[in-house]
């Protein structure tokens, strides 16, 4: 290639930074980052996309805590169901 049509190719960035447009490849379409799906989804589909990538970042976010809690809710209903299971069987 030669350096006119590879200087036409670099464009600057808002943050001032040669971008290389097409040159690598990607052509800039990954907007979720490395290994993201967002270059390859349907219009159609974006909007569940979206929301699909809200809960991601809020289990980014929150995980620890997000999992403690679901566990316990869990751990909640199991023992009340044995305690349940229990009771019909030993009084029924």
């Amino acid at each position: 290639m030669s350096s006119s049509k590879q200087a036409s190719k670099r464009t600057e960035g808002a943050d001032g930074m040669d971008d290389t447009d097409g040159a690598n490849g990607t052509d800039g379409a990954n907007e979720t980052g490395p290994g993201g799906l967002g270059e390859v989804v349907p219009e159609p589909l974006m909007p569940a996309w979206r929301r699909l990538e809200s809960i991601q970042e809020f289990r980014r976010t929150y995980g620890s805590t997000y999992t403690g809690v679901l566990e316990a809710i869990t751990a909640a209903v199991l023992i009340g169901g044995y305690v349940w299971w229990l009771y019909l069987f030993v009084v029924g």
